[in-house]
């Protein structure tokens, strides 16, 4: 029998060993217990902060503190695609993305992060684009608009957000399933472009549906197509490119939320819960249908979800952008 001084360690770090996975346990259970921040990788007031800041406000009802925004501007995301993957994977620290953060800045970019390694927490939306024009543009059609293009090889003009941009890639793949030329003319922003178009000092611009919806309903552009294979809800008017004439043009800005590469599952089940249950509530499916944003169905929101489909378009995007060698500026 063991000596009584040599006993109590040995008990001592039995009882301890012995409580370690109630001790792991309890502090899974706590999360969260402080505020959550938020990362978006662009300038408040834009399309991603507007739907991150509705999804925040109703995370807090299920979390218990509230989730704060932290707006990191800069090199079509990647800034703070680098802060979120450096990050503690704790759970309070995640980002909202969409396309092109978490698909397309993989192939345009040298990354010090890999876009497919952040853990997945839940696929909130999918958002398609508009194929729109200048008001005084000839074209009254997408299969005219198509025909106004070859008929001005190279003389035409699109505005993008930049090389790279979601507007730069779209345009692209719209060249190659139309096999039309025209020029791509980069701007700081989607805003400013859009503003050039309704002046008609551009002619063409892709566009997402919930930045140039408000425009296109006032008439001060054209709008010929949305890219997605049924209607918008917010504007049933708009044909989708299968009936206008290019089937298959499917371009759509889908956002999700992840959290940093490591991030324990026990935490991530607790934020996917968080946003499921936000993205349940009559209020956000409301104001995301005024946006041009469709919630996808539960089963689809999930992290498994949002990894498949992140996976999916890489594999679709990726070679695009290479073969028409897209690369930062």
């Amino acid at each position: 029998m063991l000596p009584e001084i040599s006993r109590r360690p040995f008990l001592q770090f039995a009882l301890g060993a012995a409580t370690l996975p109630f001790a792991s346990a309890a502090r899974a259970e706590t999360f969260p217990a402080r505020p959550i921040t938020m990362i978006v990788p662009f300038a408040a007031g834009g399309p991603t902060d507007v739907l991150a800041r509705i999804i925040a406000e109703y995370m807090r009802a299920s979390l218990g503190h509230p989730v704060v925004i932290e707006n990191i501007t800069g090199a079509s995301g990647t800034v703070a695609g680098l802060r979120a993957a450096r990050a503690a994977a704790d759970g309070y620290t995640i980002t909202i993305g969409h396309w092109g953060t978490h698909c397309l800045n993989g192939a345009i970019y040298q990354l010090q992060y890999d876009v497919r390694e952040f853990a997945p927490v839940a696929l909130i939306a999918s958002g398609p684009q508009l194929i729109i024009g200048r008001p005084d543009l000839p074209a009254q059609n997408l299969k005219e608009l198509v025909g106004w293009l070859k008929a001005n090889g190279g003389k035409a003009t699109s505005g993008t957000a930049g090389p790279g941009s979601g507007a730069h890639v779209a345009g692209v793949f719209f060249q190659q399933l139309t096999d039309t030329n025209f020029s791509f003319v980069p701007y700081r922003g989607a805003g400013p472009a859009l503003n050039d178009l309704m002046a008609s000092h551009i002619d063409i611009m892709f566009d997402q549906a919930s930045n140039s919806l408000p425009q296109v309903k006032s008439g001060t552009v054209k709008a010929f197509a949305v890219t997605a294979s049924s209607r918008l809800a917010s504007a049933p008017e708009i044909p989708t490119v299968d009936e206008a004439g290019v089937p298959g043009l499917y371009i759509a800005y889908w956002h999700g939320i992840w959290a940093p590469k490591g991030t324990p599952d026990e935490i991530v089940s607790t934020l996917s819960k968080a946003v499921m249950a936000a993205l349940a509530e009559p209020a956000v499916v409301k104001r995301f249908a005024q946006l041009g944003q469709e919630i996808p169905p539960p089963d689809k929101q999930s992290p498994a979800a949002l990894r498949s489909h992140q996976a999916a378009e890489v594999e679709k995007w990726w070679p695009i952008v290479k073969s028409a060698n897209i690369k930062a500026e």
